[in-house]
């Protein structure tokens, strides 16, 4: 099975998580293609990991 949208997101953003700049503009691209469920869980594992946006 593929990786979910959601877990994709997860992984372009630990990526770029060493610069802040990137980090917020690649969140934005996943908050816009995600669904408002998934969208919340991005946001709370954001918070939860890095302490930003």
């Amino acid at each position: 099975m593929g990786m979910s949208m959601l877990d994709y997101s997860k992984v372009i953003l630990e990526n770029v998580s060493f610069d802040a700049e990137l980090f917020v503009k690649e969140l934005r691209k996943a908050l816009n293609r995600l669904i408002a469920p998934e969208a919340e869980q991005l946001m709370h594992w954001c918070l939860s990991r890095y302490h930003y946006p």
